[in-house]
């Protein structure tokens, strides 16, 4: 567990973040993953070079997601591959890596450290979060220079985390050229069996869905209608010619999104809009996660 501490007028306020158990989410099957996902992140996986960026806001499951890639890597093949990461810090041991922990006082800052563990004769790299634009640039260049590079990122959906890194100023053309795909997921609680059906509108929160379940609360889930929390991602596949031509145009993050779906990217809010109508969570939960304001999909507007 993580324990944060902060002064507040009534006293001491403490936020414990609790980790899966050392058995848990181990492996890329062990996470969730939807269906049609699983197949393409290892395929990704075998690749000798390129960028695979996991990205949503904080609490969503990208450290534990870029963990079990690394796991799935250590495990494959005959010959083991030189994997190593840069951390910080450093929150799971995990066997068959290279692990190191930055060190500001010393220098090794993420980008810098990167840097210097490019002469370590690496295969696969993992930097545990690109964070400005220096380390982006290193990260970028390794994963141009024949190393598969693993790193998360903290943005609200696929197209942002290429919108910021454009904003950034990492050129269009690494971008294109560098990152094989861009993973954004969100961790949404799952409803207890005690959840009862509602067709009221005012249940529904605005969303396009005619019937929906929602929390009631039981002994079974301490009364707060939900058991549980489950993957929602979405993956944006930079092969696609009409997104790589989209990033080279350095299009806005709408416009950017509009391309992924036509190019058949299927979008959190499609997720979203799935487990609604399978009863898995409730309208509150999706408004509570991904908020009132993005779109199901870019309007015509922004063509």
């Amino acid at each position: 567990m993580r324990v944060s501490t902060f002064p507040t007028l009534h006293g001491e306020k403490a936020v414990v973040r609790l980790f899966g158990g050392t058995n848990r989410f181990q492996r890329i099957p062990d996470l969730g993953l939807h269906d049609d996902l699983l197949p393409r992140i290892e395929r990704l996986l075998a690749e000798t070079s390129g960028a695979i960026v996991v990205s949503g806001p904080a609490g969503s499951g990208k450290t534990t997601t870029v963990y079990a890639c690394l796991r799935e890597l250590a495990a494959a093949g005959e010959v083991p591959r030189n994997l190593v990461s840069l951390e910080d810090p450093i929150e799971v041991p995990v066997e068959g890596v290279a692990q190191s922990q930055v060190n500001p006082r010393a220098g090794l800052d993420l980008a810098t450290g990167l840097r210097f563990m490019m002469r370590q004769d690496p295969e696969v790299i993992m930097v545990g979060e690109i964070r400005d634009r220096p380390t982006a640039e290193a990260a970028m260049q390794a994963s141009l220079s024949g190393h598969l590079l693993l790193s998360t990122f903290h943005a609200g959906s696929a197209a942002e985390t290429l919108g910021r890194l454009l904003d950034m100023g990492i050129e269009p053309y690494v971008l294109r050229s560098g990152l094989l795909a861009i993973v954004s997921q969100r961790l949404l609680r799952e409803l207890c069996p005690c959840a009862r059906q509602s067709s009221r509108p005012e249940d529904r929160l605005g969303l396009p869905v005619e019937r929906v379940r929602v929390p009631v609360g039981c002994s079974e889930c301490a009364g707060s209608g939900y058991r549980g929390r489950f993957l929602l991602a979405e993956m944006l596949d930079l092969d696609a010619d009409r997104v790589g031509r989209a990033v080279l145009d350095r299009r806005e993050t709408p416009v950017l999104e509009r391309v992924a779906i036509e190019a058949g990217m299927t979008s959190r809010w499609q997720r979203a809009l799935a487990a609604l109508e399978a009863g898995r969570t409730s309208p509150a939960e999706v408004r509570r996660t991904m908020g009132f304001s993005g779109p199901l999909a870019a309007s015509p507007a922004e063509r």
